[in-house]
C-alpha cells in the first residue's frame, strides 16, 4: 500500500467508533492534502526556470535589488529551480506589468519586479494608462520600504526645497509611472513647485549620469538606498546635496541629518493628507508579483521563499556590501496594504486624480 493510501485505510478501521470518526479522518486527510500539495510544488519546479523580469533598465536601484534577490532565491524554493533574470524597461514598468498579465505563462514561472507607481496607477490615474489591473496580481513580497528623496548638484540655484516655490529647478526623470517622474510631477502640480521635468531617461542610473554631466540639476523620487549606493562619494564631497524626503516618516539616518519632509511644504491640512496618501506607496517600494491565475499552492511557496531569502544571512551580507536597505514585507501583508490603500476616501482619490489630470 502506498503511503498516501494509509490514512484512508485508518479511517475505514475507525468506523466502529463513529463518535470520533469525522474529526480523526479530517485531520488525517488534511495532512495528506498538505503533503501532496508540497510534493506537487516541488515536482513542478524541479528542473524548471523561474524568470525574474525587472521592469527597469540595468544598473538602477530596482535592478540592483532584483538581481541580488535572484542570486539567493533558488535555494529557498521547492525543487531548486534556476532563476533567470532579464530587464524589460518601459512606461514606468507598465511594459513588464502588461507582459506579466497578458503574455507570460500563468504557472508561477514568471515573476515581475515592478515600480510602485505601476501598482497604484489604477487608483491614482483612474486606469488612464493601464491595460491591466495590478491590484489583481498575486504579490509574493516587497523587499524594502523606501524613503525617497530630492537631491541636487552643488551647482543648482537653490539652497532648500522651499526655494522651488520661487525658482525653477531642472529635474531629470524616467517615464510617467516611475517615481523619478511621478513624484516631482505630483509635487509640481499640488504644491506649486517650479520643477521643470526632463523625462525619457531609461532609469535612475541614466538620470544620475545626466546629473553628473550637468544636463539636469537634480533628481526626485529616488530611493535613499539607491542614492546611498550610487552617490555616497558625491554626497560626502558636497557635490550632491539632499534637499527633502518624499515619505511620511522619513529615514532615521536622514532625520538625524535634519533633512525635511516634502509634505512640510503643504499649505493646508487637506493638501498634507493628499500627500500622505500619495507617499503611502513608498511602503511597498520594491514589489514582486506573479499573475493572478497562478495556483494558490505555488503562490504560497513563492511567498515563503521570498521571505526566507530576506532572512538569508548570505543575502543580508550581500545587501550590506551593496549598501541596500532591506525592510521586507510578506506577500500577504503587501496584499492587505494594497486593499487598504485602494479603499482611500473618494475626496482624496479625486484630489490625486485631479493633479494627475494636468500631467
Amino acid at each position: 500500500m502506498r503511503p498516501s493510501q494509509q490514512p484512508f485505510k485508518k479511517c475505514l478501521l475507525l468506523q466502529a467508533n463513529l463518535r470520533f470518526l469525522p474529526a480523526l479522518c479530517l485531520g488525517l486527510l488534511t495532512g495528506v492534502s498538505s503533503t501532496n500539495a508540497a510534493d506537487s510544488v516541488e515536482q513542478f519546479y524541479r528542473g524548471k526556470k523561474i524568470n525574474l523580469v525587472i521592469g527597469s533598465s540595468v544598473g538602477g536601484g530596482y535592478d540592483l535589488y532584483a538581481r541580488l534577490i535572484g542570486k539567493h532565491f533558488s535555494k529557498h524554493m521547492p525543487g531548486s529551480p534556476t532563476v533567470v533574470i532579464s530587464n524589460m524597461a518601459g512606461a514606468g514598468s507598465n511594459v513588464a506589468a502588461a507582459f506579466l498579465a497578458v503574455t507570460a505563462p500563468k504557472d508561477g514561472t514568471y515573476i515581475a519586479a515592478l515600480y510602485m507607481g505601476a501598482v497604484v496607477e489604477p487608483l491614482f490615474y483612474g486606469k488612464k494608462r493601464s491595460t491591466h489591473d495590478p491590484a489583481e496580481f498575486n504579490y509574493i513580497g516587497n523587499a524594502n520600504t523606501d524613503h525617497d528623496i530630492c537631491a541636487v548638484s552643488n551647482k543648482a540655484p537653490i539652497a532648500a526645497m522651499s526655494d522651488t516655490l520661487k525658482k525653477e529647478l531642472v529635474i531629470g526623470a524616467s517615464a510617467p509611472g516611475g517615481a523619478t517622474y511621478d513624484f516631482p510631477a505630483f509635487e509640481k502640480e499640488l504644491l506649486g513647485a517650479k520643477l521643470k521635468i526632463v523625462s525619457g531617461y531609461p532609469g535612475s542610473r541614466e538620470v544620475g549620469l545626466a546629473l553628473d554631466n550637468g544636463e539636469v540639476q537634480g533628481i526626485c523620487g529616488q530611493s535613499w538606498g539607491g542614492v546611498a549606493a550610487q552617490y555616497e562619494p558625491l554626497i560626502k564631497s558636497g557635490a550632491v546635496r539632499i534637499l527633502a524626503q518624499e515619505s511620511n516618516t522619513g529615514h532615521p539616518y536622514l532625520n538625524a541629518m535634519k533633512i525635511p519632509l516634502m509634505k512640510e511644504l503643504a499649505s493646508n491640512d487637506f493638501q498634507r493628507k493628499v500627500l500622505e496618501v500619495f507617499y503611502a506607496q513608498t511602503s511597498f517600494s520594491r514589489p514582486y508579483a506573479v499573475a493572478k491565475e497562478v495556483p494558490p499552492e505555488r503562490v504560497a511557496a513563492l511567498r515563503k521563499a521570498f521571505m526566507d531569502t530576506m532572512k538569508d544571512p548570505d543575502f543580508i551580507k550581500d545587501a550590506q556590501q551593496a549598501q541596500l536597505d532591506i525592510e521586507a514585507t510578506s506577500g500577504d501583508e503587501l496584499q492587505a496594504k494594497l486593499k487598504e490603500l485602494y479603499a482611500t476616501p473618494d475626496d482624496i482619490v479625486k484630489a490625486i486624480r485631479k493633479v494627475y489630470a494636468k500631467d
